[in-house]
């Protein structure tokens, strides 16, 4: 292995082998690792760590960003810079301002839910280091594959793979950068 290694992989032959080694490398103490399959797997986010996204945050604070910047339009052009009466009604009749200032909160918190889910699932990344890897186009066909990524503090070339070595796969391919 060179200096500059993003990680080391392992190729696993069904979901259930890739599912029981995702679980030892977690109970091992490794923490920078990833999973690839072809179709979702239940129970493997939970054993990868993953424990839920800031999406849920994200989506709130865009909500209230657009109801704040709706209501604040519709009060600046009815209330400052053109307060027109109109049959009597208070200029900041704030009971008219709701269907708009709703539609707005609904479409500032879609557009956020969007591009957040964008951001933190780092997209669009046309290029990742696992392409690398000679047999990873199966990972879209029937292959399943832990990736340990070299960031971990546990990671050490040798140790690491005579790990993943230990769990049986069909094969353990460096991965690099």
């Amino acid at each position: 292995m060179t200096a500059r290694t993003y990680g080391l992989m392992a190729e696993f032959e069904s979901a259930e082998t890739l599912l029981a080694a995702t679980r030892q490398a977690y109970a091992a103490g490794y923490r920078a690792m990833d999973a690839y399959s072809p179709y979702p797997v239940e129970e493997l986010a939970d054993a990868l760590g993953f424990h839920g996204t800031r999406l849920g945050w994200v989506v709130l604070i865009g909500g209230i960003l657009g109801g704040v910047a709706a209501f604040g339009l519709q009060y600046y052009a009815s209330v400052i810079f053109y307060p027109v009466n109109v049959g009597g009604r208070p200029l900041n009749s704030w009971p008219s301002f709701i269907p708009v200032t709703f539609e707005i909160v609904i479409l500032a918190a879609a557009l956020s839910a969007v591009l957040g889910m964008l951001w933190l699932n780092g997209l669009p990344e046309p290029y990742h280091p696992v392409f690398n890897v000679e047999r990873f186009d199966q990972a879209s066909r029937d292959r399943f594959f832990l990736c340990i990524q070299a960031t971990d503090p546990q990671f050490d070339p040798g140790e690491t793979r005579l790990f993943l070595e230990g769990l049986d796969p069909l094969e353990v391919a460096n991965v690099e950068p």
